[in-house]
């Protein structure tokens, strides 16, 4: 079982940045590919980024790359999303999850879901 606290969003302003943090407890945590979707109102979950247990390589949506960066620390079990430029558009529930399955841009990929952060970005 792994639980999964996400913190660190807030309101920003158009342009400004933010860093999420995702802090998992277990200890099985370096196992896990972490990913970060996010929640619009009546739009659907989606893909933002995802870093496997190694942390060798990151996968974005590609709207976002450039601009959003994942990151792990499995030492302290816990997953980053840092947030640059942020747009309006932005504005959204974030969610970071974990999973031990392929398909890491799809939500069903993932078996343990934190309960989201607010990131709200005026204009």
């Amino acid at each position: 079982q792994v639980q999964l606290v996400e913190s660190g969003g807030g309101l920003v302003q158009a342009g400004g940045s933010l860093r999420l943090s995702c802090a998992a407890s277990g200890r099985t945590f370096s196992s896990y590919t972490m990913g970060w979707f996010r929640q619009a109102p009546g739009k659907e979950r989606e893909f933002v980024a995802a870093i496997p247990g190694s942390g060798v390589n990151r996968y974005y949506a590609g709207s976002l790359k450039g601009r959003f960066t994942i990151s792990r620390d499995n030492a302290k079990n816990t997953a980053y999303l840092q947030m640059n430029s942020l747009k309006p558009e932005d504005t959204a529930v974030y969610h970071c999850a974990a999973g031990l399955n392929s398909g890491i841009t799809l939500p069903d990929s993932y078996n343990y879901w934190g309960q989201g952060t607010q990131v709200t970005v005026s204009s």
